[in-house]
């Protein structure tokens, strides 16, 4: 890989990451289904058995979303992986193309025109995702101060302590030189 490449490093390296990817999306449809089908079934059911209905719409349908969205979130890591592998780079096309690809195998039994539309509406979600995350990171780098500015104030800082450090040794020197001495709470050191 080249310098200009940009590597994201909180990221684990690709076979892991796809096992860390599928728990972490399971993990957020079965939250996200449990807080949707609990109101839902809520909803729906009877005056007296609205707490009943809701926590069993959440046994029945929080696990099959939560593992809907495991399966989008493997094939999703497969995907990314392999391009990583066949660009050699970790750039935003990566989830971009993996976006596209995965939406449109998982539409693949609804036929070509069903697969298209759903890589498309996968490519176009994927390039929504990654076009706000690099303005945000772009918009929050320069909140902060500039590389120069930084250099600049660890000089001052650097500074300021030896010169600190001057005047605490000139101090110890002249208290040394004009005979005084320390007590302590048990009397004269």
């Amino acid at each position: 890989m080249s310098g200009s490449d940009s590597v994201e490093h909180t990221r684990e390296p690709c076979p892991h990451r796809i096992i860390d990817d599928v728990g972490g999306a399971f993990a957020m449809g079965a939250i996200g289904g449990s807080i949707w089908h609990f109101f839902k079934g809520m909803r729906n059911s009877p005056k007296g058995a609205r707490l009943a209905g809701a926590v069993d719409a959440v046994k029945l349908r929080a696990p099959v979303l939560g593992s809907s969205f495991a399966v989008w979130g493997g094939l999703f890591s497969t995907f990314d992986c392999c391009l990583v592998g066949l660009r050699g780079k970790e750039d935003p096309w990566n989830s971009i193309m993996s976006g596209a690809i995965t939406g449109g195998v998982l539409a693949a039994r609804g036929g070509p025109a069903a697969a298209a539309r759903s890589a498309a509406v996968g490519g176009v979600l994927l390039a929504i995702i990654e076009g706000m995350g690099v303005a945000l990171t772009r918009m929050t780098a320069e909140m902060g101060p500039r590389p120069e500015d930084i250099e600049r104030m660890q000089e001052e800082m650097m500074e300021r302590q030896r010169k600190q450090q001057q005047e605490r040794e000139a101090a110890a020197a002249a208290s040394a030189s004009a005979g005084d001495f320390s007590y302590s709470l048990y009397g004269k050191n």
